[in-house]
């Protein structure tokens, strides 16, 4: 609670603060201030503020001088000085000089402008904290590296070259609060309050010092140079002329503060300036600058040393700020100078320390990512530095970076590289670039032509796999593993997709191995032994995987059937078939056992259902024979077909059944009640014992022979005939006893007769008989068909609609006299 308290203290305190930094100032409509980092300038009055363009969003600092800091009387003055060297500061370019990004502007409570990103001034690091803000954790503690002290030294060293030879100006305040490092950790040269200019238009240039520049009456205590890093012929009242050898003093002044925790060389007692240098303590200066500092700070300005000696000294012989130096004059090189450099410089980086490499050298470097041909160059030392970043460096330093060159597909070394490296980028990526950046980079590696590419990105796929979404892993990953298994040429990058796809079994769900994995492999064209282990392996993974199991159909129908074959092949070696036999083996045992008790647990529950429930018995309808002809009719015997249905009462306790066996006993109890509640099947009578074939007789060509029947005005004269009387009777009475049904003919030749099968319906009794012998006109009718036609009775075909016997019977035993038909009606009738 209490961290969070000062955070929110902060934060208000901050806020108020930057309400009153710029109210109304024209670079607030340009520019957004965000936090107060640093101070800087004379007597540290300018306070420095990080912030961005609100256009481009463009980072940048914001210099802010607030004229509440000095007393009305004097802040005319201080104003003017400090609006002059900011309008020198905007006209010089150089490297070494700071870069102003906005121009000066003036409000009625501050001055301000825009330079580029700052991270604070040497004052500052040297413990001088005026104007800073109260919790500074950045700068507390923060200490220089030999090699940072070394390559900014250089850095001043090369802008008082520029100053001196080229814009022949003499800074003439070269202090530790006028040297200001910007984010890069790059020295750069600031505060050109006092700034001397030529005033000569000869090739000798002179600089003439003013009086309220080189005297010590000055309008205001911070209106003037830092007098401890003042040469002594700056205070001499002989001679008023400065030159560069004025800033090289100032210079050897800024190195003793360097190794001497910010004291100058004097401490602000100015008559020893004109004491020998011999007696100032450089014990804690770097050896290699002893002897220079020394010379430097001569009283004799003849005696010093100028810009060019001072930067060819041995002191700057370091492999470090070689390579820094390098780094900063890439931009005047050629690709095969570049590239060269580049080889042997994660051997130097090393020597480096991490700060520089992060601040320094990462910056210089992704400065080459817009040259393509480059990047294959720069990648490895990119690398290098992040072996030695924790997670969040290298997501502020390096990973920015890295998306901008993912996307390179060309040349391909760019994406053998990352393959390299991917297990560093997994660890140090949070998971979301890594979806977004990582996986699209992997998906193109899968689909290079590049064998080395292929191998190494199915070898690093399966370390970051929790990462991968399963959709992700399943529409996308996965197919372009088994396309570059089935593709490829190579038996090596077979053999590590079938590796990969083992390794990912852990990842995904049993229906898609089942579904997509396992059908895969017998496509697989190639039967080398290592792709055969491959295979084998995937299978064995599967057949032990604690998460999904191969069911026995899938073993029985798909993988038996593709391994059986494969263990007869003379290629493998002994291990090999060792290996492939005991997994067929393995399979046919699982098969075998899980098979077994499947039937067992059958045979039990049926069973249990025999000995458990009764049975009831149904009689089935028998099954009524068709009648096609009269002589099927005649032939046809009796028959009965008992069919009985056993059916299982669910009386068994529910605790013996599972719930599908319940639902299957009350779904035939169901079905047996059905049956039950139906009409009962009548049981024919027993057929006779013996029957007797006898062939169907012409009824037509007996009466012909015999003579005994003839046509004579309709009238019969043979109609007691005995025989035809017992055939007659006979035949229709053994089909009204067999067929048990009766129906209208089709060719019904008289009114209220019935005929079943073609002929007449008797029952075969005596009375049906007497009727028959009594009826004169049906014996009419009968002779009157057989001598027109001679039609034969069998020929008849079966009725369309057949009625019971029994409601037929009353007109059948009548003795009405019925009407009798003339020849023209029979012939109609047959016709």
């Amino acid at each position: 609670m209490e961290v969070l308290n000062r955070f929110c203290n902060t934060v208000s305190s901050t806020v108020s603060q930057l309400q009153g930094v710029l109210p109304g100032n024209p670079v607030t409509r340009e520019y957004e201030v965000t936090k107060h980092i640093a101070s800087a300038g004379p007597g540290l009055l300018w306070k420095i503020y990080s912030g961005y363009k609100k256009s481009t969003k463009q980072a940048a600092s914001i210099f802010v001088f607030e004229k509440r800091q000095v007393v009305p009387q004097d802040r005319d003055i201080l104003v003017e000085t400090l609006k002059r060297g900011v309008a020198q500061l905007t006209k010089l370019r150089h490297p070494q000089i700071l870069v102003v990004q906005h121009p000066l502007e003036e409000s009625r409570d501050c001055l301000a402008f825009a330079t580029e990103p700052v991270f604070s001034s040497l004052a500052n690091i040297l413990g001088k904290t005026d104007n800073l803000p109260q919790n500074n954790d950045i700068l507390n503690g923060y200490k220089l590296f030999d090699v940072e002290i070394k390559y900014g030294l250089m850095q001043i060293g090369e802008g008082l070259t520029f100053l001196h030879k080229d814009a022949k100006i003499v800074h003439h305040n070269l202090c530790p609060s006028s040297i200001i490092i910007n984010d890069q950790g790059a020295w750069k040269i600031f505060g050109f309050d006092f700034a001397v200019q030529n005033s000569s238009t000869d090739s000798m240039p002179i600089w003439a010092c003013q009086e309220e520049d080189c005297g010590s009456s000055y309008p205001h205590a911070l209106a003037h140079p830092h007098q401890d890093y003042l040469a002594p012929e700056c205070f001499s009242n002989d001679n008023k002329t400065l030159g560069p050898p004025s800033d090289i003093y100032s210079l050897g002044a800024l190195i003793y503060a360097l190794y001497n925790e910010g004291r100058s060389p004097f401490n602000g007692d100015r008559r020893l300036a004109r004491l020998k240098n011999s007696e100032l303590n450089l014990s804690k200066v770097a050896d290699g600058l002893r002897q220079l500092v020394k010379m430097m700070l001569h009283p004799s300005p003849e005696l010093r040393p100028d810009e060019h000696e001072f930067l060819k000294t041995s002191f700057f012989e370091d492999v470090g700020v070689k390579a820094l130096n390098y780094l900063d004059s890439l931009f005047q090189w050629d690709n095969k100078q570049k590239s060269h450099f580049y080889k042997g410089l994660p051997q130097i980086l090393g020597q480096l320390p991490q700060r520089v490499c992060l601040y320094r050298v990462v910056p210089c470097l992704s400065k080459e990512f817009v040259n393509p041909m480059m990047v294959p160059f720069v990648l490895p030392s990119v690398f290098v530095i992040a072996e030695n970043c924790n997670k969040q460096e290298f997501i502020s330093h390096i990973l920015p970076h890295l998306k901008a060159v993912i996307t390179i597909q060309e040349p391909i070394q760019v994406l053998l590289i990352f393959m390299q490296r991917m297990e560093l980028m997994l660890k140090m990526t949070p998971s979301e670039d890594v979806k977004s950046d990582v996986l699209p980079l992997l998906y193109r590696a899968l689909e290079s032509d590049s064998q080395d590419i292929q191998e190494l990105c199915l070898s690093v796929l399966p370390t970051f796999a929790e990462l991968i979404e399963y959709p992700a892993m399943k529409n996308a990953l996965l197919p372009r593993i088994k396309r570059l298994c089935i593709s490829t040429s190579f038996v090596s990058v077979r053999v590590n997709c079938l590796v990969c796809i083992g390794k990912l079994l852990d990842y995904l769900d049993k229906w898609l191995v089942m579904d997509e994995v396992l059908p895969f492999l017998p496509q697989i064209p190639s039967k080398e032994p290592a792709v055969l282990m491959g295979i084998l392996g995937i299978y064995k993974l599967v057949l032990n995987h604690k998460k999904m199991s191969m069911s026995k159909e899938i073993m029985a129908q798909k993988v038996i059937p593709f391994l059986m074959p494969l263990c007869v092949e003379n290629f493998l070696t002994l291990n090999q078939f060792n290996a492939l036999i005991s997994v067929v083996k393995e399979m046919i045992s699982k098969v075998e056992l899980e098979h077994r008790v499947k039937l067992e647990q059958l045979h039990e529950q049926q069973q249990t259902l025999d000995t458990s429930l009764p049975s009831a018995k149904i009689i089935a309808p028998p099954v009524q024979p068709s009648v096609n002809s009269l002589n099927d009719l005649l032939t046809l015997e009796k028959i009965t077909i008992p069919a009985t249905t056993t059916v299982n009462s669910p009386s068994l306790q529910d605790k013996q059944l599972t719930f599908e066996e319940k639902q299957r006993l009350i779904r035939e109890e169901d079905a047996t009640k059905q049956m039950m509640s139906g009409p009962q099947t009548l049981t024919p009578s027993p057929a006779p014992t013996a029957i007797q074939k006898t062939t169907i007789k012409d009824l037509t060509a007996n009466l012909l022979d015999t003579n005994k029947f003839t046509v004579n005005n309709g009238i019969s004269q043979s109609g007691n005939n005995p025989n035809i009387q017992t055939t007659i009777s006979g035949n229709i009475g053994n089909i009204g006893m067999k067929s048990g049904i009766m129906g209208t003919g089709p060719n019904s030749y008289g009114r209220g007769r019935n005929v079943v099968g073609g002929v007449d319906a008797f029952n075969g009794n005596s009375t049906m008989l007497n009727s028959f012998r009594s009826n004169s006109s049906t014996s009419e009718s009968l002779n009157s068909i057989v001598n027109t036609n001679q039609v034969n009775w069998t020929s008849w075909p079966s009725p369309p609609v057949l009625q019971p016997a029994s409601k037929l019977m009353p007109n059948i035993q009548s003795n009405t006299v019925t009407k009798q038909l003339s020849k023209d009606e029979i012939n109609d009738l047959l016709s």
